[in-house]
């Protein structure tokens, strides 16, 4: 049973690191990887020298701690109110509507999102209630980033809850009684009954998370993002999308990828390390 994940991984995960070479080197596609020239780290040291690498790392770095502090704890929120609920038919009805956003196809969401933030757009006439100078939100530098997060927040919310109401299915109801019995109120038992029974469940995601953090999904970005805002919505993914695949400048774009990756491994061992410390709990 395990194989088909083996192979999978084997082929599409592990062996295209060969292709990662192409990063020291001037890479042609006539000629292939392996004759193409080395250079060594000169693509890194053009990509460190560059105008956009300081505005992509800062973009990259806005979203990606503006999606952590607003959007990872919000499944956290959405489970334990989930699990408060006695009515399990409006619970059932809460959940579909909040599971249904991530089965919608990206495209639709960002058409949606679109239609919704034009100059004559319903979010755009709300805002304009509240002084908000009407005009297409995605031609503004500062409402990317809102408008990214909290679109993001929306979509993922239900679906990341399913993992923490696993997490709260698997906490002994004993627990409860015993402490409904001492006098415990539904505060105290959701403090230290509740949360702590999650919280290694909590710190996992986290360390993933954080492995994530430079990782900002290029699809969306590009989906979303036009000249006007690349001041704001340009981020290491999307150059990589476009010195790569519009430029074909692959080894350039190869170049800036591990450059990602490498601090996405840093931050991914340091959150571990700092976890392992602190509550004991690691991925490692």
């Amino acid at each position: 049973m395990a194989l088909p994940v083996v192979i999978y991984y084997l082929l599409f995960h592990y062996l295209p690191i060969y292709g990662a070479i192409i990063a020291f080197k001037d890479f042609s596609p006539l000629v292939g990887i392996a004759k193409s020239p080395w250079i060594g780290f000169t693509h890194f040291v053009d990509f460190f020298n560059g105008y956009y690498f300081w505005r992509i790392l800062k973009n990259t770095v806005v979203i990606s701690v503006n999606s952590l502090i607003f959007g990872f704890p919000a499944p956290i929120i959405l489970a334990l109110l989930l699990n408060e609920l006695k009515w399990n038919p409006f619970k059932r009805v809460v959940q579909t509507m909040t599971y249904m956003p991530h089965f919608i196809s990206l495209v639709v969401i960002c058409g949606i999102l679109k239609e919704f933030t034009t100059n004559t757009g319903i979010i755009t006439q709300f805002l304009g209630i509240f002084g908000m100078r009407q005009e297409s939100l995605l031609n503004m530098p500062g409402m990317f980033v809102p408008i990214y997060v909290i679109s993001g927040i929306w979509q993922e919310i239900g679906w990341g809850s399913i993992i923490y109401l696993a997490a709260l299915s698997g906490i002994d109801p004993e627990l409860y009684e015993a402490s409904s019995i001492d006098g415990a109120g539904r505060w105290k038992r959701l403090w230290h009954i509740t949360l702590p029974g999650i919280v290694p469940t909590i710190i996992i995601l986290f360390i993933l998370r954080m492995g994530r953090m430079l990782s900002v999904g290029y699809e969306k970005i590009i989906l979303l993002y036009n000249p006007a805002i690349y001041e704001t919505a340009d981020v290491v993914s999307s150059f990589v999308y476009r010195k790569g695949l519009l430029d074909q400048n692959f080894g350039y774009s190869t170049a800036v990828g591990i450059f990602n990756s490498i601090i996405n491994l840093i931050l991914l061992v340091l959150a571990n390390e700092m976890s392992k410390k602190i509550s004991k709990n690691s991925l490692w």
